[in-house]
């Protein structure tokens, strides 16, 4: 019945580093491959919880964007745009809070985690408690159904299931459903009305789950039939009303390996980072002043590559040659750090050049990202539209 959509999108918090291309921008570049995909700035969201200083998000959006571009996010596979340019998240956030459980927002696990964490922020604001129903409606909006996350993130995509499931079964019971289910059956022909049936009694009889995806596929398959009877046969096939809203799928993403200079997980916070678009001098400095195993004061002293924080960009750089070589070094004292260094210094540029080499027109020409941006949110308004238009139809809204 809906799209296969892909929806993402990062908080502006300006430019990035290493740690968000493997931990998201590296992913992205491969869905766009594979998916229509639909990746976003979330402006709004940062507002959560630094509604305080406005003043940084402007350029920390175009800076990020631009990083977007660099790591190989492509306009022309995927559709960029800025959530705050697209009204529809926020009005889509306003008619879903009318049935959301106040209950159902509390017990979402970032919620107390980052009033415990955030200590220096008062998030006893109305926006902080309605941040996940707000990432709702902005999957929500575009009927995406699969949703790229990291495991801490999974609570958020079944939250959006039940929002869902909430506002289908309180207003997906039209006049007549039955009627105009039972009407739509038969524009599939004989056969098909026939197998349709089947398998609808196998789902809602035994459970039949394998019963349920094929009658899907079989209903995915038909272009004769109308948005709305699609939507309806759906619906009807589970036992419920006319599907309105989808019920996205999170894309369970690896968790990233790329470590900071100090070996914590890499972070501004702890101001360890190496930057998507870092100048290459910068990078060699940062990467030879690493701390090392402390056990190797002086160049004969051997060491263990598991106590370097060197070691763990080895994890991820390098190939099991040098991992080798790295070992057996270090650990008789055969090279000294610097030397260990080098193949670390020579892959992380090597890996940034591309970067630097895809961001150099944009930097030079800001108005080819204010473009893609535009044109992205032309596409992205044409879409949530389709969402609200159904939205309002079904609570009672599109009267004039």
């Amino acid at each position: 019945m809906f799209t296969d959509r892909v929806l993402s999108g990062m908080r502006p918090t300006g430019n990035l580093h290493l740690g968000h291309y493997h931990g998201v921008l590296k992913n992205w570049v491969e869905l766009q491959q594979e998916f229509e995909c639909l990746f976003f700035v979330a402006d709004w969201h940062a507002l959560t919880t630094h509604y305080d200083s406005p003043e940084i998000i402007e350029q920390n959006v175009w800076d990020m964007v631009v990083d977007w571009l660099a790591a190989g996010v492509d306009p022309a596979q995927a559709t960029l745009f800025i959530q705050s340019r697209i009204p529809a998240h926020a009005e889509l956030h306003l008619l879903l809070s009318m049935i959301t459980p106040l209950g159902w927002l509390e017990r979402v696990p970032t919620y107390k985690d980052q009033q415990e964490n955030l200590t220096d922020k008062d998030l006893s604001t109305f926006g902080f408690l309605g941040y996940p129903l707000l990432q709702s409606a902005d999957i929500l909006i575009y009927r995406a159904n699969r949703v790229p996350v990291g495991e801490d993130q999974m609570p958020h995509i079944e939250f959006t299931r039940e929002i869902s499931r909430r506002f289908n079964h309180i207003y997906g019971k039209e006049a007549g459903f039955k009627e105009k289910a039972e009407a739509a059956i038969k524009k599939l022909g004989s056969k098909k009305s026939k197998i349709y049936r089947e398998l609808r009694n196998r789902y809602q009889e035994k459970g039949d789950s394998e019963a349920l995806e094929t009658a899907r596929s079989l209903l995915d398959e038909q272009q004769n039939l109308n948005m709305g009877d699609r939507e309806r046969l759906f619906g009807y096939l589970e036992g419920g009303g006319k599907m309105i809203l989808s019920e996205p799928e999170g894309m369970l993403t690896k968790a990233s390996k790329m470590p900071g200079l100090d070996s914590q997980k890499m972070s501004k916070s702890y101001n360890n980072t190496i930057g998507l678009r870092e100048e290459p001098d910068s990078v060699k400095n940062k990467i030879r002043t690493m701390r090392t195993d402390p056990a190797r004061i002086r160049r004969g002293d051997p060491g263990d590559p598991a106590k370097c924080p060197v070691w763990q960009f080895h994890l991820v750089y390098s190939n099991d040659k040098v991992k080798d070589w790295v070992q057996e070094g270090c650990k008789s004292a055969g090279i000294g750090c610097l030397e260990c260094k080098q193949p670390v210094i020579e892959a992380v540029l090597a890996e940034q050049q591309p970067m630097h080499e895809r961001a150099r027109m944009y930097e030079e020409d800001p108005t080819l990202v204010r473009n893609i941006i535009a044109d992205g949110c032309e596409k992205a308004d044409k879409l949530a539209q389709e969402t609200m238009r159904d939205v309002k139809e079904a609570m009672g809204l599109s009267y004039s």
